[in-house]
């Protein structure tokens, strides 16, 4: 088992700015970080695997889609502009040292259009993903493809329909990723949920329900680590925790009050729950 920290605690950029937190989180125990793509600046995200490097970290990354670049649109071109967009995020990936690029490639976040999904859409975002899949796969990255609630996005919602996904794309380098915060709202058992899709599994985040520190919260940790070690799990369990610290990341994941005490507290807490759950 492996366990990270995502960078959006602190930032939504690789800059070098970065660096003296990712000493921090070398010295408080973890084997890895998770690395925002928002910004495609090549130079930075090499200067970045060169720092992890140095530090002997792991490292994954996470990305989303948008509006103009949105692989489940009815316009052709703009399906084709979403998967040139993973296929950029792939190269950060590659420059930076990744191995796997996750978060909600299929569709754009936050966009809705008043109905649940359609068969076409599914077929779109499954064309769209296997092209950016074959890309990956060339670059020796795995996409990871993350269902997200029902407030956040309307194509993937569930950890059923995510595996079904890509058992039927059956690519070697598409798989999916479970989350506790997203889990708490939708699934009806989060054991359920994590059988469900144990066979296309390559990726955990651990977030508490309110987004604050794990094992702070509500989430029923019991029954999600209790799952984990039953499917035989052995991959990253990533803590993914906001902040107020930039304002457009609060405003695009509706964090509105802090809700710990300090970043610190969060990434030492949040480890030695962890740890303690998986190794207790």
């Amino acid at each position: 088992m492996k366990y990270g920290l995502n960078l959006l605690l602190w930032t939504s950029g690789v800059d070098e700015s970065i660096f003296p937190t990712l000493d921090r989180i070398k010295e408080w125990g973890y084997d890895g970080v998770e690395l925002p793509v928002f910004d495609m600046d090549e130079a930075a995200y090499k200067k970045i695997g060169s720092k992890l490097d140095e530090l002997g970290f792991g490292r994954t990354a996470v990305t989303v889609c948008t509006v103009e670049e949105n692989p489940i649109s009815e316009d052709a071109a703009i399906r084709e502009a979403g998967v040139n967009r993973l296929k950029k995020a792939v190269d950060m990936c590659a420059a930076s040292g990744c191995t796997h690029l996750l978060g909600p490639i299929h569709s754009a976040l936050g966009h809705f259009v008043g109905r649940g999904r359609t068969e076409e859409e599914w077929k779109w975002a499954q064309d769209s993903l296997a092209k950016a899949a074959d890309y990956a796969q060339a670059n020796d990255v795995t996409l990871v493809v993350e269902y997200l609630n029902r407030f956040e996005c309307y194509f993937l919602n569930c950890a059923e329909d995510t595996a079904r996904f890509c058992r039927e794309v059956n690519h070697p380098h598409l798989k999916m990723m479970y989350d506790t915060f997203h889990a708490n709202i939708e699934e009806k058992s989060p054991s359920e949920a994590i059988k469900a899709c144990q066979d296309q599994l390559v990726h955990v985040h651990i977030s508490e329900n309110d987004r604050s520190t794990p094992g702070e919260g509500g989430i029923n940790w019991d029954e999600n680590f209790k799952a984990i070690k039953e499917v035989g799990y052995d991959g990253w369990l990533m803590i993914e925790a906001f902040g107020l610290a930039l304002p457009e990341l609060a405003a695009a994941t509706c964090i509105w009050r802090r809700m710990f005490p300090s970043e610190e507290h969060l990434a030492k807490e949040g480890l030695k729950f962890m740890k303690s759950r998986m190794e207790g």
